[in-house]
């Protein structure tokens, strides 16, 4: 436990030892290796959120765009642009309209709010602002004569930034070519645009050049090129095909040379900028991990961003896989334009998010692999197949729909995934990585999508006509991360030392026991005879049978190997439930199965032997008629009082049967809260306040038990922590969830007051019709106080939100939306692991309930049968118990137990330490790793006092025996040995006479 504790504190260091290297300097295809590496990283430790700082001095800054953002197409002597005229165009035949009626034609009103967009930057914090230049605000046709009023207005902009200190990058073409050099010229299919575009950008180094120090030449040429001219999705919308698509990124890659080197020669030595390209790119990973999808995926990249990544950063020529698939198609350069071409970026500007991934990017450009969101793994490519470059994120996010308006948690995760991919690849891959940009500032026009999305930081509503910016909670989300720097360790995030308190129930779950009633050789009263001669096997004598003897657990195999195991594992508890359809298959006591009552009592009577405390739930629900007697299940189940009484019933018998080898127990494990109707909730309350009632009164003084319900309780966390609607929402699925069923027991006596105020606003207001009943106060004082212990099983959290994002993760009747946080490490199947969920649940129910005793029944994680994932397990297992722990240190948290689930593969698949392949059990991993837990009795430090426990006693009525005979059985040990002395000196003496006279 010692070890393992500081194993986990170490994980950072530990991976940055491990991963820490930088790639070689690369050539191209080096970047090859990339998917290769990636799947021999450690699990799961590769994939834990990482809590450490970026380097110091690193660029924090959001973007935007011109026609997104500035409005104002008429304005200011502004010139139209391709975006405007595309936008403008009516619907085609073939029903393919334009983005919307009116486009960017006013979208967020940039041109007249620059001192609105300045505030927003500077409450952000922001180290850098990307924005781009509108071409045709500038040049209204593209050249000659200048507008003085689009001088002004970028200059006034930039001035801003200075007195903010906030560094501008500017980008100088954003894909808004001015209309009139596509009509005049062809736009970028002419081979005179690269001289133009070098005009246009010396006129801007000339104004602005001083009060710049980055600058970007044009942003994503891949889109221009091949939507803008070859699939015409995109302004101009030239249908060209392939081969226009090709020359148009020919001459895209000419005139940012031109204009890198007319920066280099002319501007430099005095304004002592940067330069580079805004590269756009998606990820791609194999569909399976062969040397032939690699290079698919490798051949994938190099059509997309290596197509003009590769001559500006390696040699000035497209890539071996382009030039050797497209012959003829695409274009070539000369000796003399490879050179001119080549080294032309002072860095590498990536663009990396929702505007090309799954959106842009070409299927043919797949080349049949599986397009994947891994930034973290395109930076490192990068960097092997770049030579390492310095590497500057000039935009990246994602987006939410367009009718959320403040709470954009779906955003807000994404950016965290994001910014830990961008500081694992500089911390553990070495990566160059200097600078980070969130796209956007605020909601603006977003292209072929029109305003179907959002993706600024910053809430507009395009309906308003003063278009005010609202802080969405993502800007608190952004803000909080760039005055940290990163995500700095947390007193929280460290694990803790210490252990658990004397006699902590170690337990293991297995919700229904390996039953096996099969009787041995030795039950059976036949007599038979062995055929020796001819068949060789036994033959019954008809008429002839031997003394039948009494039954003995030890006749019941099943029952030893289940125990072995289980003391294998070194727990005190074993928790399980008896099958209320098996025992009583009638519902009641006129037909009661006593072989399997009698396997209970056995395999109850044996764990005690085995000094392990059986748990004992009476009903736990199952798929099947939810594991009632089925002429229970017929007649409504739950939805029926007189299950009530039945239950009642039931639970009298086996408090009779098996109450003498059973102390702890549970009247019903985990009611299904999600699909229970309020009646039936209503009934299986009181059923299990008359049990325990029952217990109370009856048994509990000849037993000595204890008894009490288990709750399923997952935590429920606030997608947005910083939103106050959230958090309500988060609150109020607490009650239904767990509140439902505990606050009447622990608590008042009744319903959550939130859930009777919710359900009667629903009713009323939607004329829904679920009511809640009530309780007489009878009732009440019947439910109120009927425990001994608060029981719960968690396995996961929730995130949730009241923002509507995602319509199959919508609640209406909760108005409730689940989110997903893409950073949590996830099972096979899907469920977070989330180990600082258990500490605020268990804190949770102190705060609601007071200092009850708590046990954790049940908390457990799935696997693939895989190994691999079973070191998921070690770490769940690992985490959570440490959070467990936390809450027994820190919080006061009355913790007396916690039970892993579960026990095995063959009754609960995928989720077992021990795994059953072949009639086999086998300990996995994770069961060593949690004896060893339980040997330690938590994670004991050096400073950790140590725990002199008493030794307890097993509960075993067969030792009572002799525990009550200590005197007698002293007794008889002294005759005993004395007898053996007395026999020795006899033998001894006679033997020395034998030879005397001999």
């Amino acid at each position: 436990g010692r070890e393992e504790g500081a194993a986990v504190a170490m994980v950072p260091v530990a991976l940055l030892l491990l991963l820490l290297w930088r790639p070689v300097l690369g050539a191209p295809g080096q970047g090859e290796g990339t998917w290769s590496r990636f799947s021999r990283l450690p699990y799961p430790q590769d994939q834990l959120f990482l809590h450490d700082t970026f380097p110091d001095g690193f660029l924090w800054g959001v973007g935007s765009a011109a026609y997104q953002t500035e409005g104002g197409w008429r304005q200011g002597g502004k010139g139209a642009s391709v975006w405007d005229t595309f936008a403008h165009r009516p619907a085609t035949p073939s029903g393919a309209a334009p983005p919307g009626p009116s486009g960017g034609d006013v979208a967020s009103d940039s041109y007249n709010n620059l001192f609105r967009d300045a505030e927003a930057l500077r409450r952000l914090g922001v180290s850098h602002y990307r924005f781009s230049l509108s071409w045709a605000r500038l040049l209204p046709n593209g050249t000659a004569p200048i507008n003085p009023a689009g001088l002004e207005h970028y200059r006034r902009l930039l001035e801003r930034l200075r007195e903010l200190s906030i560094q501008p990058v500017v980008t100088l073409y954003h894909w808004d070519l001015p209309q009139g050099l596509q009509d005049a010229f062809g736009g970028w299919a002419s081979p005179v645009l690269p001289q133009l575009f070098s005009d246009y950008a010396e006129l801007c180094f000339q104004h602005f050049g001083g009060l710049v120090r980055y600058w970007l030449t044009m942003d994503n040429p891949y889109v221009v090129a091949w939507h803008g001219y070859s699939t015409g999705r995109l302004p101009p919308g030239v249908q060209g095909g392939p081969r226009l698509g090709y020359r148009v990124a020919h001459h895209l890659l000419q005139a940012h040379a031109k204009v890198w080197h007319l920066y280099n020669d002319r501007f430099r030595p005095t304004q002592k900028g940067k330069v580079s390209i805004a590269l756009s790119s998606h990820w791609i990973k194999p569909q399976r991990m062969t040397e032939k999808n690699i290079k698919e995926c490798q051949k994938s990249l190099d059509f997309v961003l290596g197509w003009f990544a590769k001559p500006i950063f390696i040699d000035g020529d497209y890539p071996e896989s382009m030039r050797s698939n497209l012959s003829s198609l695409l274009p070539e350069f000369s000796e003399v334009e490879k050179k001119y071409i080549k080294g032309t970026a002072d860095f590498f500007a990536l663009s990396f998010g929702a505007t090309l991934s799954f959106q842009l990017l070409d299927s043919h450009m797949k080349f049949q692999q599986l397009e994947s969101i891994s930034l973290r793994q395109l930076l490192y490519w990068i960097s092997s197949e770049y030579n390492n470059p310095q590497i500057f994120i000039v935009e990246n996010s994602w987006f939410v729909s367009g009718s959320t308006k403040r709470d954009d948690a779906k955003y807000i995760y994404y950016l965290k995934k994001f910014i830990m991919e961008t500081l694992k690849a500089i911390r553990y891959d070495g990566v160059n990585v200097f600078g980070y940009t969130v796209w956007s500032l605020l909601d603006g026009f977003e292209w072929h999508r029109g305003y179907s999305i959002r993706r600024g930081l910053f809430y507009v509503d395009f309906q308003s006509h003063d278009k005010k910016l609202m802080p969405k909670s993502s800007v608190l989300f952004y803000q909080k991360l760039i005055e940290k720097n990163g995500f700095p360790p947390l007193p929280e995030n460290q694990p803790a030392e210490g252990i658990f308190p004397c006699g902590f129930a170690w337990g293991i779950v297995d919700n229904y026991i390996q039953v096996d009633t099969t009787p041995t050789q030795f039950l059976d009263s036949n007599v038979y005879v062995w055929d020796v001669h001819q068949t060789k096997k036994l033959i019954k004598v008809d008429g002839v049978f031997a003394s039948r003897r009494k039954r003995h657990c030890v006749d019941f195999a099943a029952i030893r190997l289940q125990i072995s195991l289980l003391q294998e594992m070194h727990v005190t508890h074993f928790h399980f439930s008896l099958k209320w359809s098996l025992i009583l298959p009638l519902g009641n006591l006129s037909l009661v199965n006593h072989t399997l009552v009698h396997y209970y009592q056995c395999f109850a009577s044996e764990l005690l032997r085995a000094n392990i405390t059986p748990v004992v739930a009476l009903w736990q629900p199952m798929a099947e008629n939810q594991e009632l007697p089925v002429s229970l299940a017929k007649y409504g189940a739950w939805e029926n009082p007189e299950t009530i009484q039945a239950f009642v019933q039931y639970a009298k018998f086996c408090f009779t049967s098996l109450g003498g080898h059973v102390k702890f127990w549970i009247t019903m494990n985990e009611p299904p809260v999600k699909n229970l109707t309020y009646t039936a909730g209503h009934n299986l309350l009181k059923a299990h306040a008359k049990a325990w009632h029952l217990y109370d009164k009856e048994f509990r003084r000849s037993q000595k038990g204890k008894i009490s319900i288990a709750l399923q309780a997952d935590w429920v966390e606030p997608a947005c922590p910083f939103s106050r609607n959230d958090q309500e929402v988060a609150d109020r699925i607490l009650e239904f969830d767990i509140g439902w069923l505990a606050e009447p027991i622990f608590g008042s006596g009744d319903y959550p007051q939130v859930m009777r105020a919710w359900l009667h606003r629903r009713n009323s207001v939607d004329l829904y019709n679920f009511h809640l009943p009530y309780f007489s106060e009878d009732e009440k004082k019947l439910i109120q106080g009927s425990f001994d212990f608060f029981a719960l099983s968690h396995y996961t959290t929730t995130l949730v939100g009241w923002e509507k994002e995602d319509a199959l993760k919508y609640d209406h009747y909760l108005e409730v939306q689940m989110i997903n946080d893409i950073t949590w490490l996830h099972s096979p199947s899907r469920a977070a692991v989330v180990p600082w969920g258990l500490r605020k649940l268990l804190k949770w129910v102190k705060s609601k309930y007071g200092d009850v005793p708590i046990y954790v029944m049940a908390n457990g994680i799935d696997d693939d049968q895989n190994m691999v994932h079973d070191k998921l397990r070690v770490y769940y297992i690992q985490n959570y118990i440490n959070e467990a722990l936390k809450a027994y240190i820190l919080d006061n948290v009355n913790l007396q137990g916690y039970f892993v689930y579960s026990f095995n593969d063959k009754t609960a698949p995928k989720y077992g330490l021990y795994s059953y392949v072949a009639n086999q059990y086998e300990p996995k991993p994770s069961m060593k790793h949690y004896r060893e837990i339980i040997d330690n009795n938590g994670f004991p430090g050096p400073e950790t006092a140590e725990l002199l426990c008493p030794e307890e006693i097993a509960s075993c009525p067969e030792c009572h025996f002799f525990r009550t005979r200590k005197s007698l059985l002293a007794f008889i040990s002294f005759i005993f040995v004395a007898f053996i002395v007395t026999i020795f000196f006899i033998t001894y003496y006679s033997k020395r006479v034998e030879r005397r006279y001999k």
